[in-house]
């Protein structure tokens, strides 16, 4: 009877402990972790199978598990720095550890792989994003002129431009893109927030990466532009949006919006429009309340 007991204990604290899956995504890293004796698996398709097939029963047994994605490269640099064998499993668990507390993870849910990669790919560029913007604001130092720390300056700016942009936007759901151009590559940020009519609800990190890349576009005084698209039950959708332009915005006209739209990116061939969408010019955000500091 107790040796029963036990076992059933057991299985009690098996269900407490969270885990963690190290998910290589694409077939390029499954090669690469292919030339260590101890990673068995022969085909990318057949492992995708199998770490879905245990996300399942994990799932099934009441256990939680947080998926992220594993780098070869950076899993050898890993071995390296902490004088691991990588061709070993409890090399990979370490490793798998670390990126689980520093890297982007995306809870299982129930939901296939093959719609979880993506999603999890999506996560890992929005966090390269905002580390990357995050860096490049505490580059530019302090003012030259008044002493401020402009990457501060400019952020505590973008979060006030941000609350006054969805002050003044229409009841419904927002979708926020940003965009900075710049060297070496345009960062894009974007922003989801649903609207049930008594209070809206904002991904946090969302908002933290979407307000760092636009404090950058106004920091560098690059080009770049920020769009949002309203959506509402019973009326059509609403497009309108701003350029950047020095330290602050400048309104795009309707047709300016209808031009971005309706014109493919690649080819610069006209697109139809979507119906029921209203490409208009963007509400007054009214005066900008003064600040202290840097404001040059």
């Amino acid at each position: 009877m107790a040796h029963t007991d036990s076992r059933t204990m057991r299985r009690v604290l098996h269900r407490e402990i969270a885990g963690t899956i190290g998910l290589l995504t694409d077939e390029h890293d499954f090669r690469a972790m292919r030339r260590y004796r101890t990673f068995t698996f022969a085909d990318h398709a057949t492992y995708l199978k199998q770490v879905e097939s245990l996300l399942r029963t994990r799932a099934l047994q009441g256990s939680h598990t947080t998926v992220a994605l594993f780098d070869p490269e950076e899993y050898a640099e890993f071995c390296t720095q902490k004088g691991l064998d990588p061709d070993n499993a409890s090399s990979r668990t370490r490793f798998t550890a670390q990126i689980a507390a520093t890297g982007p993870t995306l809870p299982y849910d129930g939901r296939p792989l093959a719609d979880l990669v993506p999603a999890l790919v999506d996560e890992a560029i929005r966090q390269a994003t905002w580390e990357y913007a995050t860096t490049l604001l505490a580059r530019l130092g302090a003012c030259t002129s008044c002493g401020e720390d402009i990457g501060r300056a400019a952020f505590t700016r973008a979060a006030g431009l941000l609350v006054r942009i969805l002050d003044t936007a229409p009841p419904g759901n927002r979708h926020l893109v940003c965009s900075v151009t710049g060297p070496p590559e345009t960062l894009t940020a974007a922003l989801h927030i649903a609207d049930d009519g008594t209070a809206l609800e904002v991904d946090e990190s969302e908002a933290l990466e979407f307000t760092t890349v636009l404090a950058l576009g106004l920091a560098t005084e690059s080009p770049g532009g920020l769009v949002i698209r309203v959506s509402a039950a019973d009326t059509p959708d609403r497009v309108y949006g701003w350029r950047m332009r020095g330290y602050g915005f400048e309104p795009l006209t309707a047709g300016e919006v209808f031009d971005a739209y309706c014109t493919d990116i690649e080819s610069g061939d006209l697109i139809s429009p979507e119906s029921n969408v209203d490409y208009c010019a963007p509400p007054d955000l009214g005066e900008e309340k003064p600040a202290q500091g840097h404001q040059h």
